[in-house]
């Protein structure tokens, strides 16, 4: 499971006070935190603009005193078609607006890093909210389902959905025992067709030896 970290202004989340490094030393996924000059806040937009676009659901939080250990744990809790990425939440209020998406606003206060997801959004929702519930410095604060703005109550209720896969597994096993009942069915039918036949055959045979 894997978690990438998008560029243009987007970075990956630095970890709590005390922590020796930036998330991501030593692996080559460190993204320094510079003054942007404003093609680069262009392209930042741009950017968090296209992940919106591109992702069937986003869910904003609150990573301010996670350690390396804690989001390496985030990480695979998101699972491996998500993204997870610190924002600015100026040029992210821009880049939802450009995305078609509104009711955001609240969100996007304090903080801010965000998780893109392109899987199953329940799955990534359950992730989050279970590593919140393990770790309290992770605050979801709000997201986005196919367009429309949640609230971190909403996100949370997501979550106690029944993921796409449960419910796929569900619909097979309904199928599966509906096509065993009309096989039985079948069969019995068939078994049934059969007797009587012989029964005719029988009488027949029994009326031609009489004659």
């Amino acid at each position: 499971m894997m978690v990438r970290f998008v560029r243009a202004g987007l970075s990956s989340p630095a970890p709590a006070r005390g922590s020796s490094s930036f998330w991501g030393t030593g692996t080559g996924t460190t993204i320094g935190r510079i003054a942007m000059a404003r093609p680069d806040k262009a392209a930042a937009v741009a950017e968090i603009a296209d992940k919106f676009r591109a992702s069937n659901a986003a869910v904003l939080t609150e990573y301010r005193g996670l350690t390396v250990a804690q989001l390496k744990t985030l990480r695979r809790a998101l699972g491996g078609n998500a993204t997870y990425a610190v924002v600015k939440n100026t040029l992210t209020a821009i880049a939802a607006k450009e995305a078609g998406l509104a009711g955001l606003d609240d969100a996007l206060a304090g903080p801010s890093a965000i998780a893109f997801v392109t899987g199953d959004p329940v799955e990534a929702a359950k992730g989050l909210r279970d590593f919140a519930k393990a770790n309290p410095a992770l605050v979801i604060k709000g997201g986005v389902l196919d367009g429309r703005a949640l609230t971190a109550a909403e996100v949370t209720k997501l979550a106690d959905l029944e993921s796409r896969e449960v419910l796929l597994a569900k619909a097979a096993g309904a199928m599966k025992a509906k096509l065993y009942q009309a096989a039985y069915a079948f069969t019995a039918n068939t078994a049934q067709a059969a007797r009587v036949i012989d029964a005719l055959r029988q009488k027949q045979e029994s009326e031609g030896a009489a004659a």
